[in-house]
């Protein structure tokens, strides 16, 4: 047979799969309004496995492909039942009623308190400065503190570090993003320069121990391995920078930002020692309260899913359905104790994605996973520098 016959077969045969396919979306509407009116959940995780596992058994050697496309088939009849029975009205009205009100992030802030992690001078201060010009900041020490001092209202807003393009996610924010679910209003990318400082008594060949916080260190793994320094891990640049020019010790070094070095009265001894030239943070802004500003152009939320074959395929492939971009997903333990019967751990799901909540079909995607995945929180829709 030739390829010219074979494509004619395929479209024949797409010809009968269509009207089908047809008929079983309508099947599908048919369902939302006995599950709308007998007051049913739409996702049934119980009857999509038995579905996979039935045309899996019939499907011979194309068991994987046959489960992937019921998959995909069941995502697309969920999605539209969701739109049938209005899934997430409580969301989909909170969302509406902060879009009638689009405010600016330097609106909002204008003599707010600001929560920053560190000192003066860490590359937190610097991002800070760059959303906040006009701003005293408070300062923590510890990314958690920043969370404390937010959720106690000590503070209406909170900067913290979430992801570097060498040394990748900042897992400790992570865990406390999810933890908390306050909602990101702002974020902004900063390119990071650090250098090797040191008390003026020290040289290069004097110094033995490299301070610094974790992910630091990490950017410059390539300059400590060459020199062969031991390392020694601070909750923040700036604060290791504090600490070494009190210490007064010839031997520690301190990776931290140019401005870091300066603000303690410490000597440069070596600048851009990260790994790569192109290195840049990404940090966001935090808030207690949902707030949708001008411009946003990211989204983020997070969620847990359920146990079932292909269920984060599902979620995934329903963005793509809509043509969203999703630039980051990050997977957690949802807490130290969360261990199913079968051994295995309960995770809880970060997502970040480029849109905007005023395009109905990306609203309508929200407020149906806010009725489907467990622990759901749609964390804000901002606009990133």
């Amino acid at each position: 047979m030739s390829l010219k016959e074979i494509r004619q077969k395929i479209d024949e045969i797409d010809a009968q799969l269509l009207p089908l396919f047809v008929q079983r979306m309508k099947c599908a509407e048919t369902v939302a309004e006995t599950k709308l009116a007998t007051n049913q959940p739409i996702f049934n995780p119980q009857r999509e496995e038995e579905i996979l596992n039935r045309v899996a058994s019939r499907a011979n050697e194309y068991d994987c492909e046959a489960k992937m496309l019921y998959t995909t088939m069941m995502a697309l009849s969920r999605a539209r039942q969701h739109k049938m029975m209005h899934s997430g009205d409580p969301l989909r009205k909170q969302i509406q009623a902060s879009l009638s009100h689009p405010l600016s992030l330097p609106e909002i802030s204008r003599g707010k308190r600001i929560a920053c992690p560190g000192a003066q001078g860490s590359h937190s201060h610097e991002a800070a400065k760059e959303l906040f010009p006009n701003h005293d900041l408070c300062f923590y020490e510890y990314f958690q503190e920043v969370f404390e001092a937010l959720a106690s209202g000590e503070v209406e807003f909170g900067l913290v570090p979430v992801e570097n393009s060498s040394a990748g996610s900042v897992t400790d924010v992570y865990d406390l993003i999810l933890k908390y679910r306050f909602h990101i209003v702002g974020a902004v990318s900063l390119q990071i320069q650090h250098c090797l400082a040191a008390t003026p008594n020290a040289s290069l060949d004097t110094i033995q121990t490299v301070c610094s916080h974790p992910q630091a260190l990490a950017q410059c793994s390539e300059q400590i391995a060459k020199r062969h320094w031991d390392t020694a891990e601070y909750s923040n640049t700036a604060t290791a920078a504090k600490r070494a020019s009190q210490q007064n010790d010839p031997s520690c070094g301190v990776i931290c930002s140019k401005a870091a070095a300066e603000t303690y009265g410490l000597t440069v001894l070596a600048e851009n020692i990260q790994n790569r030239s192109q290195n840049r943070t990404r940090f966001i802004v935090l808030h207690r309260d949902m707030l949708l500003l001008e411009d946003a152009n990211k989204i983020s939320l997070c969620f847990s899913l359920p146990h079932t074959t292909g269920s984060l395929y599902s979620v995934l492939g329903r963005f793509a359905m809509n043509g969203l971009n999703l630039t980051k997903i990050e997977s957690r333990p949802a807490c130290t104790d969360c261990v199913r019967e079968d051994g295995g751990f309960e995770y809880d799901f970060y997502l970040d994605f480029t849109g905007n909540v005023a395009n109905p079909k990306t609203l309508d995607l929200i407020c149906e996973l806010s009725s489907e995945m467990p622990n759901f929180s749609f964390l804000g829709n901002y606009a990133e520098q």
